[in-house]
């Protein structure tokens, strides 16, 4: 079976909004990373560093946003596929977590050296 319609940009682009929307409706963890992440580009926008290194707090900001989307998203399949309390379930969407935390933890990272180098 084939559920992948034929490509259309005007069409992809209102699947990935709706997409956005959905994940602003239902995800609360994406909910409270997208208002720090708020805070965060502000913050980026506003300090005393170089151009590149406000380009990796940007870019590291955006991929634990990106991490989490993609993360409910396997929560999603996971639930479409099985409501009983599997343990490959369970570690699907613990792993999903995981690379949300590691996105998080890079991130931090970041902030944590430029702030050093800058800084202190």
């Amino acid at each position: 079976m084939n559920n992948k319609p034929k490509y259309n940009l005007f069409k992809n682009t209102q699947y990935a909004l709706e997409g956005l929307i959905h994940a602003l409706k239902t995800e609360s963890s994406f909910k409270l990373e997208l208002v720090f992440g708020i805070f965060i580009f502000i913050t980026i926008y506003f300090i005393d560093v170089e151009l590149v290194y406000k380009l990796v707090l940007t870019s590291t900001a955006f991929l634990v946003l990106i991490v989490e989307l993609l993360n409910s998203a396997i929560e999603n399949v996971v639930d479409l596929v099985t409501k009983e309390i599997h343990p490959l379930a369970k570690t699907a969407k613990d792993i999903g977590s995981t690379a949300v935390m590691f996105s998080i933890i890079l991130h931090l990272l970041c902030w944590m050296t430029i702030v050093y180098k800058f800084y202190f």
